[in-house]
């Protein structure tokens, strides 16, 4: 990985920072026509794409599953993972209630009164993955901050096993979180459903949590229908590092980001190159294809991996916005210095005891977070996500009367006498006079 180490300002960089969402044309014309079988068809499409991608046997009766009482459902998992899964909720639960708005409401001297008010959603759906594996972390972030929003209906959607039935891990975090509705269905199909309606599956107003690139584009499709919290692509780290950093700590982030995904971007940015040489010989230690998912691995670290070297602290935390990671790690001697400067990323994780598993599991904060280079725009899930906010004004008598001319002058300028008549309207005794 030696020879792998480049300079912050080789214009090669440039096309590995460049992301965006842009599914093959196969998969988004692919997607387009789920979308519109499972909208015409319905239930009877559902049944159909789970037979052909999931389990054979498929029967639309076990669609809907039963969300077992939480003593029932903890048996169903081992213990270990039963005590995690409830302490993240605990630490979800605690980090997401203290992002609860404060309501604006205040009246200006003239009594014209104010507000700026927020309403949780009526219904969402939380995609949770089970592809190479279930995922009952993701199930937990995003049920968890629905309910503290107070969304009246959540749905979860995930893919059967071949058995047919949900995994039992996520069958759990369904009853430990408080899930309102459970369907063994995953798949672009899933998504249609929920932003369609079938027989079986209302509507949802929003659709949250990660998924594959079909999953994703179609999340893309049905944006206007229903809302999302974003497009969510391979995964990705930056790891910042100097020469206090953990050659071995910094390599093994590295590693974690390589195995979700082939497409995955990881990446270190340093100031010194020696530092990079110690972490490149680190990763050469490693028998990458020895490792589990090793195939995936390798192709990350050999194909998708950056070692960029900065010429100065400037050119350095330059790397950082253009990359936009949706994971950034600062393992260095000063990280409050670089965390100052830092404006586009999706989480950050400060210092050698916080290795960004601890945002995927247990830190408490959301895991489900932009991607792509979309951190430049774009948030992690949050409460926000799942409530919507609008204003209210009350004018008085005395506001209306001295705001009536000047608005109505506006709004004959662009055209509109209509506008400006609904406000002479309540001043038209005090013009006739």
């Amino acid at each position: 990985m030696t020879q792998g180490i480049v300079a912050a300002s080789d214009p090669e960089l440039a096309s590995f920072y460049r992301a965006g969402w842009n599914a093959p044309a196969e998969i988004a014309d692919g997607v387009r026509a789920i979308l519109a079988d499972v909208r015409a068809r319905g239930d009877a499409a559902l049944a159909e794409y789970a037979r052909r991608w999931d389990d054979p046997a498929f029967d639309l009766r076990a669609l809907r599953v039963a969300i077992p009482m939480e003593e029932q459902a903890r048996s169903l998992v081992p213990r270990d993972v039963a005590w995690a899964l409830a302490l993240a909720r605990e630490r979800v639960t605690r980090f997401h209630e203290r992002q609860r708005r404060a309501e604006i409401s205040y009246e200006d001297p003239d009594g014209t009164h104010y507000a700026f008010v927020t309403r949780p959603l009526d219904a969402i759906a939380a995609y949770v993955p089970a592809g190479s594996a279930p995922l009952p972390s993701t199930a937990v972030m995003t049920i968890v901050p629905a309910k503290i929003a107070g969304v009246s209906r959540v749905v979860v959607l995930t893919p059967p096993q071949r058995n047919g039935r949900v995994d039992p891990s996520v069958l759990y975090v369904c009853s430990l979180c408080g899930a309102d509705e459970l369907y063994a269905v995953g798949g672009a199909h899933a998504i249609a459903a929920a932003a369609y309606g079938t027989a079986s599956i209302a509507p949802v107003d929003k659709i949250v949590g990660p998924g594959n690139t079909w999953v994703t584009e179609a999340k893309r499709q049905v944006y206007g229908v229903c809302a999302i919290d974003g497009l969510a692509g391979p995964s990705e780290v930056l790891v910042v590092a100097d020469d206090a950093t953990n050659s071995e700590y910094a390599a093994a982030e590295l590693l974690a980001q390589a195995e979700h995904d082939p497409a995955a971007r990881v990446a270190v940015v340093s100031e010194s190159r020696e530092c990079l040489e110690r972490i490149a010989s680190a990763l050469d230690a490693q028998d990458l294809r020895a490792l589990a998912r090793g195939e995936i691995v390798a192709e990350v670290i050999e194909r998708r991996c950056r070692l960029i070297h900065a010429a100065s602290f400037e050119q350095l935390c330059e790397a950082i916005e253009r990359f936009a990671p949706e994971h950034l790690s600062l393992q260095t001697r000063d990280p409050a210095r670089i965390l100052a400067r830092v404006r586009h990323a999706g989480a950050v994780f400060v210092g050698p005891e916080t290795p960004v598993a601890c945002g995927d599991y247990l830190a408490g904060t959301n895991h489900v977070l932009p991607t792509s280079g979309s951190a430049r725009f774009a948030s992690g899930l949050s409460l926000s996500d799942f409530t919507r906010t609008f204003s209210v004004v009350e004018n008085s008598a005395e506001r209306m009367r001295k705001d009536a001319p000047l608005l109505a002058a506006l709004a004959e300028f662009e055209g509109l006498e209509q506008h400006a008549r609904t406000a002479l309207l309540r001043v038209r005794d005090d013009v006739s006079g």
